[in-house]
């Protein structure tokens, strides 16, 4: 199968919404159909000290999960311990990460041979790095199309459509969206499907229900890489 080379930055309309679920999903989609993929997490607030250091059990799905073989610390270079808004974990810490210390980390390893590389957020769109610079100013430092993963419980429209606006102010496309079902309660949770696809200016790419304890090779065959993977 010929290279195509597709890089992504995946984001979601907040926090626990299934990010790292979607991306390990999709990385093993691309590995069923033989693409050679690479997947980055540069930040992850909440990691386990162990005796190779920190580790974030999100990162470690990632490194898993993708074909090309990576340190931990090329997947993962900056792991704060405490689960929190980085910057303010990063001060704690007595650390300061700015973006082009993480753009330089993620170029390098972005050097790897792979068909689909795919750099998954933290948190939501404009979580701040520090005081002046967020995560989504990385994604425009790399220049990366989204794929925007959305939390699918109330109040998700209004997120959706908030995070699309930020996204496109910051003059970036959205290659597709997934819609992952947090909320096994949701009222009308179709019917909000349907009207994120009219709202929405991009193709949904996959659709996940809820269900306790599935994982995500499960919910790969949910997922149309027809849009992502066009040349």
């Amino acid at each position: 199968m010929a290279a195509i080379k597709k890089r992504y930055f995946v984001t979601g309309t907040c926090t626990d919404v299934g990010k790292t679920f979607v991306t390990v999903a999709l990385l093993h989609r691309l590995k069923q159909e033989n693409y050679r993929t690479l997947a980055l997490k540069p930040i992850a607030a909440g990691c386990e000290q162990t005796s190779d250091g920190l580790r974030n059990e999100d990162a470690l799905l990632l490194q898993s999960a993708m074909t090309a073989s990576l340190s931990y610390e090329q997947v993962n270079p900056v792991a704060l311990e405490r689960a929190a808004a980085p910057h303010l974990v990063a001060a704690e810490e007595g650390r300061r990460i700015t973006v082009s210390r993480l753009e330089g980390i993620c170029r390098g390893a972005l050097l790897t041979p792979a068909d689909v590389a795919l750099v998954e957020g933290a948190g939501g769109w404009r979580v701040p790095l520090n005081e002046r610079e967020t995560l989504a100013d990385l994604a425009v430092a790399l220049r990366m199309p989204v794929i925007l993963v959305v939390g699918m419980r109330l109040g998700c429209i209004n997120h959706a459509l908030l995070t699309q606006e930020a996204i496109q102010r910051d003059g970036l496309p959205i290659a597709g969206w997934v819609a992952n079902h947090v909320d096994p309660n949701m009222a009308y949770a179709d019917e909000n499907v349907e009207s994120l696809k009219g709202l929405l200016d991009a193709p949904l790419i996959g659709r996940f229900p809820y269900k306790e304890g599935q994982s995500p090779d499960e919910c790969s065959s949910n997922l149309d890489l027809t849009v992502l993977l066009r040349s």
